[in-house]
């Protein structure tokens, strides 16, 4: 087992890890009845397209010796209607002035964020605008 989700009331959950003990709450967003005080499950989805990306080029990036400390993604999470879902996310990455790669690195590091297990696991109906600010 991976997790334990608790609903706490007031459209509230808490999400244990099991192996860890780290908590993770979730709050519906304000634009569905909440009160927007937690990332909202769907903010999760977007964020963890994020971190997947930024964790699989970590990797690539050790092995590579390219230091990608610093490097930080706006998410934005676009929501639609009818019926109520995730219709687009946007990530846009910011490396930091210290880290150096070649044009030739910089295309792995942009495919294998692009081919992370995440990104690979949404549906292709959800456009994935993804740019990376060297």
């Amino acid at each position: 087992m991976l997790s334990q989700i608790n609903y706490k009331g007031n459209l509230r959950t808490e999400a244990k890890h099991l192996q860890s003990g780290s908590i993770i709450e979730t709050d519906a967003p304000t634009d569905n009845n909440g009160k927007g005080e937690r990332f909202s499950p769907t903010d999760l989805v977007a964020t963890a397209l994020g971190s997947c990306m930024l964790t699989v080029m970590g990797i690539k990036a050790r092995d590579m010796n390219v230091d990608l400390e610093g490097t930080t993604i706006d998410v934005t999470k676009i929501m639609g209607t009818e019926p109520r879902r995730i219709t687009g996310i946007k990530l846009h990455f910011h490396f930091a002035e210290k880290t150096v790669a070649d044009e030739k690195q910089k295309a792995i590091l942009e495919n294998t964020a692009r081919t992370c297990p995440v990104a690979k696991s949404i549906h292709p109906d959800i456009n994935m605008d993804v740019a990376f600010d060297w």
